[in-house]
Parts: structure tokens; sequence; C-alpha cells
């Protein structure tokens, strides 16, 4: 069992983080924290493997923790869970050890691919050994690789990663049809894929509305990777 320690400064959202990482099997919520000083109190009272850590606490940030973390010896794995989305902090995070950085708001099904990936990454290690470059390959890889989802009888998985592309080179979010004109397929096919992909929590649905008063259904990709 992967024991997690979250870390946010709002309580409510603590809460949805620690409910959803317990209902991912072969991981448990060892505590929470609102504060960059109670986590590191807990971290050094209870064993925790991983800390799903928020940038923006009311004493220090989530970068802070990381450093106090291995100034005091402490080699617990970090993700990063937060709505800081500037270059320079999610830089920072990378050269300060953190393992990934999974941006706010997310679904279920992206922190869900974080951790497996996650989990992945330590059976591969626990292994230990020597390892030739294939497996090198692959244990730098585990954490960046993305599950594709299964697609029901009927859906391709070509068109699928030509829907994936084109909603991560977008700007912003697209509409069913200005995704079937990038990819020049139909706005129905658009639709459905788009429709899929929002069901298993890759793609996020946003409305927009305009001078008929009717929402726009506007999509963009969620899942990292």
């Amino acid at each position: 069992m992967i024991e997690v320690l979250v870390v946010d400064d709002d309580v409510r959202v603590a809460d949805v983080n620690a409910a959803y990482v317990a209902k991912i099997p072969g991981f448990h919520v060892a505590a929470k924290a609102h504060s960059a000083a109670e986590a590191l109190r807990l971290i050094e009272d209870v064993p925790v493997d991983l800390v799903l850590l928020d940038h923006y606490l009311p004493d220090e940030t989530g970068l802070a923790v990381v450093r106090r973390l291995r100034e005091r010896g402490h080699q617990t794995d970090v993700i990063m869970v937060t709505a800081a989305r500037d270059v320079a902090t999610v830089q920072a995070a990378m050269r300060h050890g953190a393992l990934q950085y999974l941006v706010k708001p997310f679904s279920y099904a992206g922190l869900r691919a974080k951790l497996d990936a996650y989990a992945t990454l330590r059976r591969t290690l626990d292994g230990g050994g020597e390892a030739e470059q294939s497996e090198v390959d692959r244990i730098f890889g585990a954490l960046s690789a993305t599950p594709a989802p299964e697609l029901p009888k009927g859906h391709s998985p070509t068109t699928a990663e030509l829907v994936r592309r084109a909603l991560m080179a977008a700007e912003g979010p697209l509409s069913a049809a200005e995704l079937a004109d990038l990819t020049r397929l139909s706005r129905q096919t658009a639709q459905r894929y788009l429709k899929l992909l929002e069901r298993t929590g890759r793609v996020r649905l946003s409305l927009k509305y305009g001078d008929t008063g009717r929402p726009e259904h506007r999509y963009e990709w969620a899942a990292s990777g």
C-alpha cells in the first residue's frame, strides 16, 4: 500500500483530493495537511511514500516544502497538485525533484492516470539490480506515459489520437465544428469522439453563451500527456 499525504490550504479541496486517492487501488491516505508547517511535521511523524502537494500554502510555498524535505534528508516522492501554471514554477518544481505536476482543476481520471503511472514506477524500481538502456528508458518514461483510453467497438485509436493532438495544440477550447475543420473529420465524428473522451475524463467540457442564448459546447484536453 502506498501511503499518501494530501496537502492543500483549502480544506474542501484536500477532502476531495483525498477521496479521489482513496478510490484508487493500492493507495491509502495517511494524512491531510493545510499548511507547510503541518505537512513537514506530519512527514516526520507519519510514514509517507508520496506527497500530493499544493504550491499556494498560507505560510510557505510548496516548493519551499520540497526544499526543506531534501535538506532534512527525506526522499519522499512529491507530485505537485496546484493551480500554479507559470513555467518558472513548473521548472523549479522539476529541479527540486517533484516527479510530476498536475494542474488544477483536474478530474478523477487525470489524478488516477498520474497515480497509476507512479505505482508502475514504484514496481519497476522495487525490482532493484542493474538496468539496461531499455529498462532505463522505461523508468524515465513511466510517469510521462498517458495510458490510452479503452475505446468502445466502432471507435478508432488513430482517430482518438488525432483528436487528442488537435486539442492539445489548440490555444483554447474548441467546438466540435472547429475540431472537425482542423482534423478534416466530419462534425458528427468529431462530436462522437469528444463526448467519449469527455466521459473518460480526458476532455473537459465548458459552455459558451452567445447572442442566441443557447450555449455552445466547447472542449479542451484535460489529461496530461
